[in-house]
């Protein structure tokens, strides 16, 4: 049987903002109504890649942030955005892994709760393709990837009319000092990490996304379609 496609978007170096626009615009396509041609028949939607180009802490449909929090990050010099997706507070900025699966769901006979597993598996296998071999998930209600007590890879999606959005940061040579005032993902006692850090070496966006690739096709068991054929 033929795998589905999911159409690889690199966008680089970019700030937030633009990644929530083309996650808008490709949510738009894929749920628009039969036979808009958004997809081909063998397509299960986009996969968008980017690395954040300046500091942004987001806040998932739980909130996290108080009025008098949100000027307190600000003042850092920090982006603060209200998102649509689940979870609680969280930091993103340059050296950190942004992937945003823009998927039909049931193109790739996936749920939602299989969706985030199989978006842990892929933060649990590059772990392993870089030579760490501690990296797991927790059980529910926990969400993404964790070395010891320390967390080294977020996730939080959002569902709805069966297409998904946002997805999963992982943390290469992140500054690690933008989560010191926030209580990440509201997990109290728990630290972060990256991969610079458990490696000890300077480990960057573009060095973990041709692993990244691979750990994502064989999970999601899909071809990676872009135009400069880093499929």
């Amino acid at each position: 049987m033929r795998q589905p496609g999911v159409r690889l978007v690199w966008l680089g170096q970019v700030r937030y903002a633009e990644l929530l626009a083309l996650q808008d615009r490709w949510l738009r396509q894929l749920q628009a109504k039969p036979g808009t041609e958004a997809l081909s028949g063998t397509e299960a939607g986009a996969l968008l890649v980017c690395e954040p180009a300046g500091p942004v802490y987001t806040a998932g449909l739980r909130g996290g942030l108080t009025p008098e929090e949100t000027a307190r990050l600000r003042a850092l010099g920090a982006e603060v955005r209200a998102t649509s997706r689940g979870g609680l507070v969280t930091f993103h900025g340059p050296g950190q892994l942004l992937c945003h699966p823009l998927l039909d769901l049931r193109r790739l006979g996936l749920r939602l709760r299989t969706h985030v597993a199989a978006l842990e598996a892929c933060a649990v296998r590059l772990c392993e393709l870089q030579g760490l071999q501690g990296a797991r998930a927790r059980p529910p209600p926990y969400t993404g990837v964790w070395l010891g007590e320390s967390k080294i890879c977020a996730i939080g999606v959002r569902y709805g009319r069966h297409i998904t959005s946002h997805g999963l940061a992982l943390n290469c040579s992140t500054d690690l000092t933008w989560f010191e005032h926030i209580v990440p993902c509201g997990l109290v006692g728990t630290g972060v990490t990256s991969l610079s850090k458990e490696l000890q070496r300077h480990v960057t966006v573009d060095e973990v996304m041709p692993p990244f690739l691979v750990a994502f096709k064989e999970t999601y068991k899909c071809t990676l379609i872009s135009e400069d054929n880093c499929s």
